[in-house]
């Protein structure tokens, strides 16, 4: 199955949308399961503030991975300015999909 990479990076001012649908988002992501690869928050050079979000994901094809994206509690509260998705592939390091 092809696997995507999705960038989110939040709005200037998405701090407080991104708490309040954390725990939503979080419940969400969980319940992807094994379709999740990898996922995180990105953060700002202090190395604590988020701002914004990547996921590895694998999907049927990228208008799976954009449904998916649609579905994320965070894109719906409107926490991000700008999302990339792209189909990726796995050449190096641990977890590489068989």
């Amino acid at each position: 199955m092809p696997l995507f990479c999705l960038h989110c990076l939040d709005k200037k001012d998405g701090g407080a949308l991104r708490a309040k649908a954390r725990p939503a988002h979080l419940e969400w992501a969980v319940g992807l399961g094994d379709a999740v690869r990898m996922a995180g928050p990105l953060l700002a050079d202090d190395g604590e503030t988020m701002v914004g979000s990547v996921f590895l994901v694998q999907a049927e094809s990228l208008a799976a991975a954009k449904t998916l994206s649609s579905q994320d509690p965070y894109t719906q509260a409107g926490v991000f300015e700008q999302v990339d998705i792209h189909e990726t592939r796995w050449s190096i390091g641990d977890g590489k999909p068989a």
